[in-house]
């Protein structure tokens, strides 16, 4: 049994070119051991958690939906907006929400001032392929490989 202090995580930044998209992730799992982005049968945890925050008027990813991932949110601080096909929801400490498979989703920070923090609780699936609907691609994973091309289902094959 591992145990560990979240203080001792360094957060991994990312950052889009442009800088809209701008998330810290701190990765209690790592920090326990997993393997990030694994399954069980490749070094990981049966499901992923990270405490994440979006520095004000930020947002974490583009507008994406997982095809076997569910994520679980709870948000310990500051204001923001959930992201959906269907427009936003708003966000505050203490509230949850759960994103299923196929359910569009992103998180933007709506403050000026504070962070959004919260933390995510994310199966993980031997593979998943995500969906980013505004662009039209894909990243598969585990690879984490982009395409957006489209093929016929027998293309090639005959």
């Amino acid at each position: 049994m591992e145990i560990a202090h979240v203080q001792e995580i360094k957060p991994r930044q990312m950052r889009s070119p442009g800088g809209k998209f701008v998330v810290d992730r701190y990765d209690l799992s790592g920090l326990l051991g997993a393997l990030p982005d694994n399954p069980p049968e490749k070094g990981g945890h049966p499901f992923a958690v990270e405490r994440v925050s979006i520095p004000p008027q930020k947002q974490n990813y583009p507008l994406h939906s997982h095809s076997s991932q569910w994520e679980f949110y709870l948000i310990e601080s500051g204001q923001g907006a959930l992201i959906t096909g269907s427009g936003e929801k708003p966000l505050s400490a203490g509230m949850v929400c759960m994103c299923e498979p196929d359910d569009a989703h992103a998180l933007r920070n709506t403050s000026n001032e504070e962070n959004l923090v919260f933390l995510v609780i994310a199966n993980n699936t031997l593979s998943d392929l995500i969906h980013y609907p505004n662009s039209g691609k894909w990243l598969a994973k585990p690879a984490r490989q982009c395409f957006r091309e489209s093929v016929d289902y027998y293309d090639g094959e005959e």
